[in-house]
């Protein structure tokens, strides 16, 4: 009797497909295309940032990111430390830091927020990987540029009055 025949290991492969992926996705974000953005979440994703509810399907995940690309501050960068795809290779993450640059509500100036994240991906039926749960958090919260500056000024002003 013959052994059954083993599927190839695609691992490499699609673990190079997921990378590619998300380097588009980020230029995706830089572009601010809010399609092509969406072309990266599976139909019921599921997208979790902080500070708001989790957003779940295409409709909730499109509303959400419609609402941050509407911030004309907002920046988003992100990197894949690792990539691991299943043995099955229907399945895979990744795992990364990311930056986000958005308006202070509070303020009205720019603030960045750096952070980690996991993606999960599905492998879907032509073959593509499309994003399924996706998680992000902040490190710390998001602080404004500008502190430091002001800062500096003040102590220079404080010199200037000793002298």
């Amino acid at each position: 009797s013959e052994a059954p025949k083993k599927a190839p290991d695609t691992r490499a492969a699609d673990e190079k497909a997921i990378r590619d992926g998300e380097t588009a996705w980020a230029s995706d974000w830089a572009a601010k295309d809010i399609n092509k953005i969406m072309d990266h979440y599976a139909d019921d994703a599921t997208l979790m940032v902080a500070g708001q509810p989790a957003m779940k399907g295409t409709d909730a995940i499109r509303t959400g990111l419609k609402q941050m690309l509407a911030d004309p501050n907002v920046s988003l960068s992100f990197t894949a430390t690792t990539a691991e795809v299943s043995k099955g290779g229907d399945l895979a993450y990744t795992q990364g830091a990311y930056t986000l640059t958005a308006t202070d509500e509070k303020t009205k100036r720019p603030i960045t927020e750096r952070g980690k994240y996991v993606t999960v991906y599905k492998k879907q039926a032509d073959g593509s990987w499309k994003a399924i749960e996706d998680i992000a958090n902040a490190d710390a919260p998001a602080v404004s540029p500008t502190p430091a500056r002001e800062a500096h000024k003040t102590k220079a002003k404080r010199g200037k009055r000793r002298a």
